[in-house]
């Protein structure tokens, strides 16, 4: 079956290779809509999910599948600014922090006319139940993202009034502030939470724009407008706009294609390919507008330390030094949603290596011959020339299956023989949680270039690292190594600390590691306005902005 499976890959990549051509000229490559068009009230925005969350609990959970059906009902503390995404603005918050001099104590105001759907009202006892979830979660509650709160100190988050917050840190962080805009930081209610602190995983009830009506398990996810909701547009007009939004759940990528084509959706978020996007465009022409941009975001390989011989750091390293990155981007970006080479930080982002630095790392030179030589004697040395095992992967096709497909093929040509063990997404994040598998392709998404998200899977996987670091080692020097640049203020400083970083989690160690960094392309009917695509699709997802055109 792999063979078989393998030698398709080839062919299909050949022939998609042959049959690529660019975007037609004249598409979009902006928001739809005439320059000072109003935005026009009412409607139901139809659009794509391609998968389906484990739970419906933010805090807990890591894929965008949760994020486009459900962040629509909820609010968080602060959010990126849906027409300009790289600027924070105030979503429950009233206003930006106020900071103290010694930026140890953030002192935030909220909002005094927010509601829950059940008519409650929000106050500073949420958010301080919100956060102490997140940041100090108690035994049996999951929260992947507490690594990236390390400095915030413990029973240091504090209601000083009904509408006032503060959080006090152990050290100054360059990533605080920005932190508190995360899309996955739901509010929810404090008198819910203490009721059953895992009430959300199955349940419901936010501020957002959106309440809930339904879900059918397989099919769809629908929201209707809430009309207490707090948000009002410059020109006073009540937000959300649309009436409401249905989620079709969609996980053939042809039936996707398909369901934009024949206009029963008007948009999935995440991505298509160069082919589907090309393939929309011929048959809709100037019905589609089209948006593309980087992305923060990236399938990591990751060997399971506590499986031998993965617990062997040259069987690891092996593994990286047969992937030829540079031959995988030149044929992947043609087919596919990946494109360029990097480390742990988004390539040509703020914090990422130079090209020349990145080539030192093990797996990251550009002689792939001379890698797959290297990676042959590390089995050899140790007693591995015959390694086969199973590779986990999750059922989505873009960018998953051709990106675990020329990873097979590449282990194949240094005679390891592994097997694509496929399953969903729920089926396949147990498994990682569960540490019941030998090596998988893993992803790593932010909503941000911070090297405090990008290295949150890097902590200890007893420590901060518990619930994101899937190849379960634990290194109390990387711990210090992670700490320390998320304290140093100087960027310069800060930027050749997470250099360090990145020498020794990918090469010293080989604990995991990237394949290939993505690429984000958003075909969609031109009928969708108000939606501008970011360097993730994490953010800009609460769709209070979103409006239909005719």
């Amino acid at each position: 079956m792999f063979n078989r499976q393998i030698a398709a890959f080839g062919v299909t990549l050949a022939l998609l290779l042959a049959a690529c051509t660019p975007a037609p000229k004249g598409t979009a490559s902006s928001p739809s809509g005439a320059a000072g068009e109003q935005p026009q009230p009412g409607g139901t925005l139809t659009f794509i999910v391609n998968a389906e969350p484990p739970s419906f609990d933010g805090h807990r959970e890591t894929t965008f599948a949760l994020l486009h059906p459900i962040a629509p009902h909820y609010s968080t503390l602060y959010k990126f600014d849906p027409n300009d995404l790289t600027t924070v603005i105030p979503d429950v918050a009233a206003a930006m922090p106020e900071i103290s001099a010694d930026k140890l104590t953030y002192t935030i105001k909220l909002r005094t006319d927010v509601k829950f759907h059940d008519g409650t009202k929000m106050t500073s006892d949420d958010i301080v139940a919100t956060y102490n979830k997140i940041i100090f979660p108690p035994t049996g509650v999951l929260s992947p993202r507490a690594g990236a709160y390390a400095a915030v100190d413990a029973n240091g988050i504090t209601a000083t009034s009904p509408d006032a917050v503060t959080f006090k840190l152990k050290y100054p962080s360059a990533s605080f502030a920005t932190n508190l805009a995360s899309p996955w930081n739901f509010i929810y209610s404090a008198a819910k939470l203490k009721a059953d602190i895992h009430w959300y995983e199955k349940n419901i009830m936010g501020t957002g724009p959106f309440t809930y009506v339904s879900n059918t398990k397989g099919q769809d996810w629908v929201g209707k407008k809430f009309p207490d909701y707090f948000g009002k547009d410059k020109n006073g007009v009540q937000l959300p706009y649309l009436d409401g939004y249905k989620a079709l759940i969609i996980t053939d990528a042809s039936a996707e294609v398909n369901a934009i084509r024949s206009k029963q959706a008007a948009i999935e978020f995440r991505g298509f390919t160069p082919q589907q996007r090309d393939t929309l465009s011929g048959a809709l022409g100037s019905a589609l507008a089209i948006q593309e941009a980087p992305w923060i975001c990236v399938n990591y390989v990751v060997p399971n330390t506590k499986k031998p011989p993965f617990d062997d750091v040259r069987v690891r390293q092996a593994l990286t030094l047969a992937i030829d990155r540079y031959a995988g981007s030149t044929s992947l970006q043609k087919i596919t949603i990946v494109k360029d080479v990097g480390g742990l930080m988004r390539p040509k982002g703020p914090f990422a290596q130079t090209d020349s630095d990145l080539q030192k790392i093990a797996g990251f030179g550009t002689d792939g011959a001379a890698n797959k030589a290297k990676a042959k004697q590390l089995l050899a040395d140790a007693g591995q020339s015959n390694l086969t095992f199973k590779f986990l992967n999750r059922n989505i096709t873009t960018p998953y299956e051709p990106v675990a497909l020329f990873v097979l093929d590449q282990w194949k040509q240094i005679g390891i023989n592994a097997t694509h063990d496929v399953k969903e997404t729920s089926a396949y994040q147990a498994d990682l949680r569960a540490g019941n598998f030998e090596v998988a392709l893993d992803f790593n998404c932010d909503f941000l270039d911070e090297p405090d998200l990008q290295l949150a899977k890097f902590w200890s996987a007893s420590g901060l690292g518990k619930g994101l670091n899937f190849a379960y080692y634990d290194d109390a020097a990387l711990d210090k190594m992670i700490d320390g640049q998320s304290r140093e203020t100087d960027p310069a400083k800060r930027k050749a600390l997470v250099a360090d970083i990145e020498k020794y989690a990918m090469d010293t160690k080989a604990y995991q590691y990237p394949v290939l960094w993505w690429y984000r392309i958003i075909p969609y009917l031109n009928t969708v306005r108000g939606w501008r695509i970011g360097s993730n699709h994490y953010t800009n997802q609460d769709l209070e902005t979103v409006w239909l055109g005719k």
